[in-house]
């Protein structure tokens, strides 16, 4: 059987993207390592308390040997600009999952409105990744397809 295990984000800086992640979204540190061996290479990964089987991989934009300066930079704009990826996160209450983020310090380019799939708001990372937390309605929650 294939599991998700992980899902990666591109950061500009992993120590302000741990701090953002832990003190403001409420995530655990599930793994922090470095290996000298590799440059110095850094695996931090962060996680939902309560969910122990999938993190999201807070990733340092590589420059050259892995990427050249030219995709390297090419890559930062493109997180910087929200484009590189979303993460979806869902909860039972959006309006008071919002209220406590934004309470904590976490900036909302979208409040909470309804959807067809729920209700649904956003913010963006430090490094500019952009998140969407859902309050997925009870037909897209239970695995349906919202069209029963």
């Amino acid at each position: 059987m294939i599991k998700v295990s992980s899902a990666q984000l591109w950061v500009h800086d992993q120590e302000i993207a741990l701090k953002y992640w832990t003190d403001k979204v409420g995530m655990e540190v599930r793994q922090d390592v470095s290996l000298p061996e590799l440059g110095g290479f850094r695996w931090l990964t962060v996680g939902p308390p309560g969910q122990d089987d999938i993190s999201i991989v807070l990733m340092a934009v590589p420059g050259p040997p892995v990427m050249d300066q030219t995709t390297r930079t090419e890559v930062l704009d493109l997180v910087a600009k929200g484009f590189a990826g979303t993460v979806f996160l869902t909860t039972n209450n959006c309006q008071a999952t919002y209220e406590k983020l934004k309470a904590s310090g976490v900036e909302f380019t979208e409040e909470p409105h309804q959807m067809p799939y729920g209700i649904d708001c956003g913010f963006r990372d430090p490094s500019g990744n952009s998140v969407r937390l859902t309050q997925l309605a009870e037909s897209f929650a239970d695995g349906g397809s919202g069209t029963e």
